[in-house]
């Protein structure tokens, strides 16, 4: 490790790698919540969260383990599950009044087609305004599940009321 009269130790969070402060910076200035997406080894964990002096407050949050007790006996880590769950958190939000949001990812590596993209096509789905381009999005197939198997696409579209996918 350095040492002398000019070397600053860096924030224990950017030295632990958990936040990269000029994106965070950049988040706070564009002044709109943040769709925050944050995934375990089952379920993915979504947040509405907005930036005030005081800290992160949240406006609205889902859990794909909710899943369940709306009626889904798949697994909650799959792609149609991580589109089902930004639906959900869509509507909420709405609910909360929220109608923009901007798409915080963490940490994970932007690859096209991911579960990650998954869930921000569930909220764009569901009514949500975040700047986005579809061609980072999964394949319609792989949203409904049809790559799993179909029972699971008839579960998606009857816990969306009925809606399918755009």
């Amino acid at each position: 490790m350095a040492t002398g009269k000019r070397y600053s130790v860096k924030f224990r969070r950017r030295r632990d790698g958990k936040t990269n402060y000029k994106k965070r910076l950049a988040f706070v200035k564009s002044e709109l919540p943040r769709f925050v997406v944050r995934r375990s080894n089952k379920y993915f964990n979504l947040q509405i969260m907005d930036d005030k002096i005081q800290g992160d407050v949240t406006i609205a949050h889902f859990n794909s383990k909710n899943l369940s007790k709306l009626g889904w006996k798949h697994s909650c880590k799959n792609t149609s599950a991580a589109y089902l769950s930004g639906y959900k958190l869509a509507e909420i939000a709405l609910k909360n009044k929220v109608k923009e949001a901007i798409f915080d990812m963490g940490s994970y590596t932007p690859t096209k087609g991911c579960t990650i993209y998954g869930v921000l096509a569930g909220a764009v789905a569901g009514g949500l305004k975040i700047n986005h381009s579809p061609e980072v999005f999964p394949s319609k197939d792989r949203l409904e599940g049809k790559h799993i198997s179909d029972k699971i696409s008839t579960d998606l579209n009857k816990l969306m009321g009925g809606k399918s996918n755009e």
